[in-house]
């Protein structure tokens, strides 16, 4: 596969609209904060650097990425030391630049480990975070056509104020949150779906999964795949998890081989049920290796 990206952390990796590349961001190895936008050709299994013209964001990691259509590859907040950011980008490829987008309305304070996840409605859908003040429960929507936050946050049970966990749209149209930490607990296990015709969240049965945080997750069809992360007794787990939203629930994926166990690492859906893991953060230090899945799980026909 050639040079590709170094030991890293907390970075992410999302694959474009067409499926053919996946555009890696950002990441930490200890004080060592990245900016770097890497290229991982899914044809030829090929790194290549991208080297955009013109501003782009500051180096930064637990940011969000969602590849947008007519957009690219948006980037929303993060973290630098003691620097939050709060600020949206895009980089379109064609262009080979990012552009920091208008961002208004009501807009989400400054965060990193929080979750995006582009909504049926076009909107991209962001839940909960971190900065040095405290943590966060709020859910906001970014209009791409205004520029403009809108607070979607419902009265009622939420999911109590967490970071380091994920978030996808469903393809039953519902938003799937899973995990993290939050005050005095290292390590959660709840399972949480948002309907947004009825603005609610509703927690579901608790999985028999282990608790964790900063896992890799993959959605494929609208099935979200989690491997690893951070357990509840800081140590590093190596098991992988379907999560059904249906129910919702959540079934264990047994393999004899598996990756060494980590958190902070990046998992995409690499074609057909080809699944992509790379780098993170295990009692070693930072990682750079890739492992691939193949076969144990597809939606398509």
């Amino acid at each position: 596969m050639g040079t590709g990206p170094s030991t890293r952390e907390d970075h992410t990796w999302t694959v474009d609209g067409n499926g053919t590349a996946a555009y890696l961001f950002g990441g930490r190895d200890g004080d060592d904060i990245s900016n770097e936008l890497w290229v991982f050709d899914l044809q030829s299994d090929e790194w290549t650097i991208a080297t955009p013209s013109g501003p782009g964001p500051d180096a930064r990691f637990g940011h969000t990425a969602t590849w947008v259509p007519d957009f690219g590859l948006v980037i929303w907040s993060g973290q630098a030391g003691s620097t939050f950011f709060d600020d949206i980008w895009a980089y379109e490829p064609t262009a080979g630049a990012w552009r920091e987008l208008p961002s208004l309305g009501d807009l989400p304070p400054a965060r990193y480990g929080s979750c995006a996840s582009l909504g049926p409605d076009g909107r991209l859908w962001i839940s909960h975070g971190f900065t040095d003040t405290g943590r966060f429960d709020d859910t906001r929507a970014y209009d791409f056509g205004t520029g403009e936050w809108t607070d979607e946050t419902p009265d009622g049970d939420r999911p109590v104020q967490r970071c380091l966990h994920d978030c996808y749209w469903s393809s039953g149209d519902t938003l799937i949150l899973y995990g993290g930490q939050t005050n005095g607990v290292p390590a959660l296990g709840d399972l949480w779906t948002y309907d947004p015709a009825t603005s609610a969240w509703q927690e579901g049965p608790q999985p028999a999964a282990a608790p964790r945080q900063l896992y890799s997750l993959a959605v494929a069809d609208g099935v979200g795949i989690v491997f690893g992360g951070g357990a509840e007794n800081g140590g590093y787990l190596d098991d992988t998890w379907l999560i059904n939203h249906l129910i919702p629930e959540m079934s264990e994926q047994p393999f004899q081989t598996r990756p060494p166990a980590r958190s902070g690492a990046t998992l995409i859906p690499a074609g057909g049920s080809r699944y992509l893991l790379f780098g993170g953060r295990n009692e070693d230090g930072a990682l750079s290796d890739m492992w691939q899945l193949n076969g144990f799980f597809s939606t398509r026909p």
